[in-house]
């Protein structure tokens, strides 16, 4: 080629235009879906550090799909942060289009929005909320296996095309500072800029053939992938809401959890969801939900302490059930008459200082007997305890020790002991020691009342405080020595304590002249196991 022939520069610079700075001015392409900072990135790090159970998902489906730890990562934010952005399509790699389009039907699935009330702000729940959708996770990733290849191959060609790009601008930067000082550009560096641009422009063809088959690929993967993401987010949310639910009804405080390391925090879940009791937190939690109204419902005015129902005309002590009367037009006479008379219905009150009051000590009979189970399939331990957790709550409400007992035979006895006093709160471990532990075998009355009256013997001896309550909660009757009963007479003499009886499913225990009726001021019986307003008057009156 002539020097006439070799092409000047300006020339190359017009047909590489379309290539020229491209590789500087090509966006930047994330392989996040979820907008996130760096304090949410150390927060994912700090919680898949201490999850065994993250790390094991994500070993296992890195195993058989690429990027799969960026969609962990992608659900853990979505369900972690207060307010999840999502970015824009166009902003992601093409490799991780299939996680942008699984995320965004998660986060728009109405159970995600559910699964957020739980999850928000709290890295454990966001981690649990992963862990109860990696199955479905997996099952997205193997439907959209096929849009996956697609937006790698979309991706490799993306790549090609830049670096295409860059060699066009390489080869015209090459040619420049070989130009002429009339601007023209040496044969073969005008070939080699030509060859650069032609490459690019087939690369360029193909990164769009690519791009289209890749949406074409995940246009077709969309309807599988956001309804397996809705079912997804339902099983999270429903497995995340189990636990709140779970922990509540134990009385794990919110504060206490965000306080609770991790590790120790999966145990007690998996303590909870496994324990004898687990099948009955819905129990415990009702129970301990009566007891909170119950209390709620004390009069403030009252002279003194609630212990039974008398007649007169004091409306502020009128009792619920007399007051509905006044709802219906035919009875409002007779409500008149009876005020008129002073033969109201009314909560008894007797009064009492306020200071000085002594521990409330559950005894619960652990026999074989009370494995048994009454209607709607409650068994009388899981009400038993239901009842003890929530008297407890009680005694902490009211700043009293409290104790729980758990008796059976004469020589089976566990004592479980909760001071009000104590530098801090007993946590949840051995509330569940007390609830879980079932003794076995037969029933003595003597063991554990002599173990509650010598409690309070020492409450007595050491604080000089009086008027503690026993609640006796059995489904037997047995006998006592006279010996005994008259010991046992003067020690509630001097401690001036008042014993509750409770009697489950057991028709002779509350018969006229039985041992417990003999044993309690205050006895009950307890047939339907199902209704834990059963035992509503305990919580108005200890």
């Amino acid at each position: 080629m002539s020097k006439r022939d070799e092409p000047a520069l300006d020339e190359l610079v017009s047909r590489a235009g379309t290539w020229l700075g491209r590789s500087a001015a090509t966006p930047v392409r994330h392989t996040a879906a979820v907008v996130a900072d760096r304090f949410d990135r150390i927060t994912w790090r700090d919680t898949y550090e201490q999850s065994a159970g993250l790390r094991e998902v994500a070993e296992e489906l890195n195993e058989r799909h690429d990027h799969a730890t960026d969609l962990l990562i992608d659900v853990f934010l979505a369900a972690y942060k207060v307010r999840p952005r999502l970015r824009e399509r166009a902003e992601m790699a093409p490799s991780r289009l299939v996680n942008h389009q699984v995320i965004t039907a998660l986060v728009e699935s109405p159970d995600f929005a559910e699964l957020r009330r739980e999850t928000a702000g709290d890295p454990y729940a966001a981690a649990m909320a992963v862990l109860a959708q990696a199955a479905a996770v997996r099952g997205l990733l193997e439907h959209s296996r096929a849009a996956q290849g697609r937006t790698e191959r979309a991706n490799r060609a993306q790549r090609d095309a830049d670096d295409a790009a860059a060699t066009v601008d390489e080869a015209l930067r090459r040619a420049a500072d070989g130009a002429a000082e009339d601007g023209t550009v040496p044969a073969p560096a005008a070939d080699a800029v030509q060859r650069a641009v032609d490459a690019a422009e087939a690369a360029e063809a193909a990164a769009r053939r690519a791009a289209r088959d890749a949406a074409q690929a995940l246009a077709a993967a969309a309807p599988g992938i956001r309804a397996a993401a809705r079912n997804a987010a339902g099983k999270a949310a429903e497995a995340v809401r189990e636990e709140a639910t779970l922990m509540r009804a134990w009385g794990v405080a919110p504060g206490e959890l965000e306080r609770m390391p991790f590790d120790r925090r999966a145990r007690l879940a998996e303590r909870l969801r496994t324990g004898r009791l687990a099948r009955w937190a819905e129990l415990i939690g009702r129970f301990r939900q009566m007891a909170d109204g119950e209390r709620a419902r004390k009069m403030e005015n009252a002279t003194g302490e609630l212990v039974g129902v008398t007649l007169g005309d004091d409306l502020s002590r009128v009792i619920p059930s007399e007051l509905a009367g006044l709802g219906l037009p035919e009875l409002r006479a007779v409500f008149a008459a009876h005020y008129a008379a002073g033969e109201l219905m009314l909560y008894d009150a007797q009064g009492e200082q306020t200071t000085g009051r002594g521990a409330i000590i559950a005894c619960v009979d652990t026999s074989h007997s009370m494995y048994a189970a009454g209607p709607g399939g409650v068994t009388r331990e899981a009400w038993s305890k239901a009842c003890a957790l929530a008297l407890l709550d009680q005694a902490r409400h009211a700043g009293r020790d409290f104790v729980g007992i758990l008796f059976s035979a004469a020589d089976k006895l566990q004592v479980f002991r909760f001071p009000a006093d104590a530098p801090r709160p007993a946590g949840i471990d051995p509330v569940l020691d007390f609830a879980e532990t079932f003794l076995g075998g037969g029933t003595s009355y003597q063991a554990p009342l002599t173990a509650a009256a010598g409690l309070l013997e020492e409450e007595f001896d050491a604080a000089a405080r009086t008027r503690g309550d026993i609640v006796m909660i059995t489904d037997d009757e047995c006998g006592v020595t006279e010996e005994w009963m008259r010991g046992w007479k003067e020690a509630k003499h001097r401690l001036g304590f008042r014993v509750f009886g409770v009697a489950i499913g057991a028709p002779r225990a509350t018969e006229t002249g039985s041992v417990l009726e003999a044993l309690c001021d205050n006895l009950r019986s307890i047939e339907d196991l199902t209704d834990v307003h059963a035992a509503a008057d305990l919580f108005r009156v200890i």
